[in-house]
């Protein structure tokens, strides 16, 4: 359990839920894959415009940040049968691909691994492609390959996490100033918005210069995020399950089951970028050339208000249980999230249930 005050390893912390479980993030990543399905055509686009414009006899991609559910290799799939589709219409062979699937050291590659033998069958089958897979742990904030080796790069649901904690959250004593939030709020002082804007510039920064370097000439890089409509930062559809978050663990404090100073002191590795954020810092790092760029807004209904409410429980669980557990114990996470639930479902009764997400095409200049 951490200590008041320490920040977050997040390399080490930060994971989605293991196995295969109820409660795993194999099992809970349906919400994500919702809007892979509309936004993915984007980033198969941009995979097989930069595999015809270099004319390739092999293709090297990566997926950076890929966790352990099924996404990574459904999307995958899609990309190198697209590939394929573009050569038969350019009358071309083929390329043999090898594809990197990336993620911090504590992900659960087993899982990933074990879907390997069938995938490649599968797609063996389907598009007559030659594929060749490969777990690569390690941190995208730095280099993790070697330098002008691949093609084309993907990351989704990924890059809103930081690299750590803003270490500007903390005072001297090594308290937060952020008082019972989790992350940014209405009630946050402009210190903490500043100390995290600044760790997402730092951050963002490091990934463009790390992924310039591994990038061939007019390569390409789609990333998919979540972000924000507004320049300010009370965007409430961006916000809004990390109040829900805050407001479970204030009622765990009001029944004695938690500390307050626990919960003062627990904050997110996490900021959700504006459009225009995400183009200065581009521009600034000059590598990239930005050829699309969007903010979407998707609603999680799906017509069954409770099944609604469980899925967007589950999928929260999956991906923040890592962090809680190793900050307050394990003790806290079912009543957590009984309580997180319940407060979904008061919401939900009110109105639906949004997410801002924010995708990006990006090419190497030459």
């Amino acid at each position: 359990m951490a200590e008041p005050g320490v920040a977050m390893d997040v390399e080490h912390v930060l994971r989605m839920k293991e196995g295969l479980g109820d409660t795993s993030y194999a099992q809970n990543s349906s919400l994500q894959n919702k809007t892979m399905q509309t936004l993915r055509h984007m980033i198969v686009k941009a995979a097989a415009e930069a595999s015809e414009s270099l004319a390739l006899e092999s293709m090297t991609m990566a997926d950076l940040g890929c966790a352990s559910g099924p996404n990574s290799l459904s999307l995958v799939g899609d990309i190198i049968k697209a590939v394929c589709q573009k050569s038969g219409e350019g009358a071309r062979p083929v390329p043999e691909f090898m594809v990197f699937l990336n993620d911090l050291p504590s992900n659960d590659f087993n899982a990933m691994f074990s879907s390997f033998p069938g995938f490649i069958v599968r797609i063996g089958a389907d598009a007559g492609a030659q594929v060749f897979l490969a777990g690569v742990p390690g941190n995208f904030y730095g280099r993790l390959f070697g330098k002008v080796c691949l093609h084309f790069i993907f990351s989704c649901y990924s890059l809103h996490w930081l690299s750590q904690v803003p270490l500007g959250l903390y005072n001297d004593e090594g308290k937060s100033m952020n008082k019972g939030k989790a992350y940014i709020s209405e009630t946050s002082q402009p210190i903490v918005t500043t100390a995290y804007f600044k760790q997402f510039q730092m951050d963002f920064n490091l990934f463009l210069k790390s992924r310039s370097a591994e990038l061939k000439s007019s390569g390409k890089m789609a990333l998919l995020l979540l972000g924000r409509r507004t320049q300010g930062h009370q965007d409430m559809a961006t916000n809004f399950f990390w109040n829900m978050l805050d407001k479970s663990f204030s009622i765990l404090v009001s029944q004695g089951m938690v500390e307050e100073d626990k919960v003062d002191s627990y904050n997110v590795p996490f900021y959700a970028p504006s459009s225009k954020e995400v183009e200065d810092e581009v521009e600034r790092e000059g590598s990239f050339a930005i050829e699309h760029i969007e903010v979407c807004e998707f609603s999680s209904s799906s017509g069954d208000a409770e099944k609604d409410v469980r899925t967007a429980a589950m999928a929260i669980r999956a991906i923040q249980e890592s962090m809680i557990k190793h900050h307050f114990g394990e003790q806290i996470i079912d009543p957590l999230f009984k309580v997180f639930t319940d407060l979904l479902t008061e919401a939900r009764a009110k109105a639906e249930i949004k997410g801002v997400h924010l995708i990006v095409i990006l090419k190497k200049s030459a």
